[in-house]
């Protein structure tokens, strides 16, 4: 145990002698303890962590995943008529609304309709603008022609579907979501826990929002809370492990965490100091006592399970004298130190990784200031590319079009997510050649290769791929995790009843 896990192990143990223990009126109900609040239970919305996993409990799309993220069929199958034409066949004994409606194509034409209507501005346009009809066929069945042939497009109708009758009575489906999914929506109330309902079994949970971990921790150990799920410190995961009462499960993730770099400013735009940075990161450090071996190095965006990823690649190792050297032909050393601006939010785990790189980083003569930011601010700042150096995480990365919206020269905000205006003509051929590929396999190629070019370029440094950690306290079972930390797992959860 380290100096600083011991002094937090007092600390918390101090904690729990004070406050004792709590019960809770209904002992029955489950309660999962999330970091943040959901933005928006209207998947038409929802772009944030917390939103999309709830939603995903609450609705049903057309099209899920399977175990390397290749699609199939969820509400309906589908056939392709052409290279441009789809006709997709649903499943209505797969979908009964919460309302108690069965599913039709109507409610799937209303869906995609609204999502592609420029005055809902809905953020998910801009994948799914490529639709240029949807038809309906019959009841059950209706047709999709895209503008021009694109192997992806089935795994872009991942958005859960929503009932006709409300998308036209501008139902407010952000705070009182109707869907078809495991479980339906009881209430969301000002200052109140979420509270949704499990339709099998009618076992009710509530979603508790505590920011700050450690109270979220203290939460768990006296009751007021059942699960708790990542977002931990290295310190709070090995104190936890010494608690025997509590169940601690782990599994290796996919949300993908990097360092990015504005590439339109005179100094991060240079390779070789990208390089460099890369070298003077030891991210195995970061990962031990910053995540509590709770994350796997990454050397790209996609995890090297993903079905178009590169288990071939290798990241940059730690090589601290290799970075010294790029930076000297650059005219940067420990006694002429280069000085950069490292954005990142005020999450406190976010303030404590980039404390630790810039530590790494001035090891190598590069001195780094680090400025914090509420989300909103931050986020408006990558956006708009008022930044040197950030970092970031992608959650729930599922189809390699992603590579397109972050990557392509033509993605420069607010046309894509190409914060660090990144612009290489090989880049753009490598991700044009792959929308143009006749086979998913073929496409893997593509797509494998341009992960290596984007090695070579850096326009991210990647760090890691955190793993999904959950913590449950002894009454909760059957709770199971998932690479990209969706909550799926609470479809089977249960909780044992206490003893009089």
């Amino acid at each position: 145990m380290t100096h600083t896990t011991g002094t937090l192990s007092i600390f918390l143990s101090a904690c729990l002698l004070l406050l004792g223990g709590c019960q809770h009126d209904d002992a029955s109900v489950i309660r999962f303890g999330l970091s943040a609040d959901p933005v928006s239970l209207d998947p038409r919305y929802a772009t944030d962590a917390e939103s999309e996993r709830i939603n995903h409990l609450l609705y049903r799309p057309l099209v899920a995943f399977d175990a390397q993220l290749r699609p199939i069929p969820a509400l309906a199958h589908w056939v392709t008529l052409s290279q441009t034409h789809y006709r997709f066949t649903l499943d209505p004994s797969q979908c009964q609304f919460h309302d108690g409606t069965q599913l039709s194509s109507q409610d799937v034409k209303s869906t995609f309709d609204s999502i592609l209507d420029p005055a809902t501005a809905s953020p998910h346009r801009g994948s799914l603008k490529q639709i240029q009809s949807i038809e309906i066929v019959d009841k059950n069945t209706l047709d999709m022609e895209i503008e021009k042939a694109n192997l992806l497009f089935p795994a872009l109708l991942n958005i859960g579907i929503l009932p006709h009758a409300y998308i036209a009575a501008q139902h407010p489906f952000n705070r009182q979501p109707i869907g078809c999914g495991t479980f339906r929506f009881l209430r969301w109330e000002e200052a109140k826990p979420l509270r949704l309902q499990r339709q099998r079994d009618r076992q009710v949970f509530e979603f508790v929002t505590v920011k700050d971990p450690v109270v979220r921790v203290l939460k768990l150990l006296r009751g007021e809370l059942d699960i708790v799920q990542s977002n931990l410190s290295a310190e709070l995961i090995d104190w936890l492990k010494q608690r025997h009462e509590l169940h601690i499960s782990q599994t290796v993730g996919s949300n993908f965490t990097y360092l990015g770099f504005n590439l339109a400013d005179p100094q991060t735009g240079q390779l070789k100091l990208r390089q460099a940075v890369a070298y003077a990161l030891d991210r195995q450090a970061i990962i031990r006592y910053l995540l509590g071996d709770a994350a796997t190095p990454a050397s790209a965006l996609l995890p090297p399970t993903h079905w178009a990823g590169n288990p071939a690649l290798v990241g940059y190792e730690y090589a601290p004298e290799k970075a010294r050297a790029l930076l000297a032909e650059l005219g940067i050393s420990l006694e002429h130190p280069l000085h950069l601006v490292f954005k990142t939010s005020n999450n406190p785990l976010s303030i404590r990784h980039a404390t630790v790189i810039q530590h790494q980083l001035k090891q190598v003569g590069i001195l780094v200031e680090l400025r914090s930011y509420d989300w909103g601010t931050f986020y408006s700042d990558i956006k708009n590319g008022r930044f040197q150096l950030f970092s970031l995480s992608w959650v729930g990365i599922k189809t390699p079009d992603i590579f397109r919206y972050v990557f392509h020269s033509q993605a420069v905000p607010p046309a894509g997510a190409n914060r660090g205006r990144f612009r290489d003509a090989p880049t753009d051929a490598l991700i044009e050649h792959a929308e143009q590929a006749h086979s998913l396999d073929e496409q893997a190629q593509d797509y494998r290769q341009l992960q290596a070019r984007l090695l070579e370029q850096l326009p991210y440094v990647p760090l890691w791929y955190e793993d999904q950690i959950a913590v449950t306290r002894p009454a909760i079972s059957g709770y199971h995790l998932n690479a990209d930390g969706n909550y799926s797992g609470l479809e089977q959860v249960s909780k044992s009843r206490p003893l009089n």
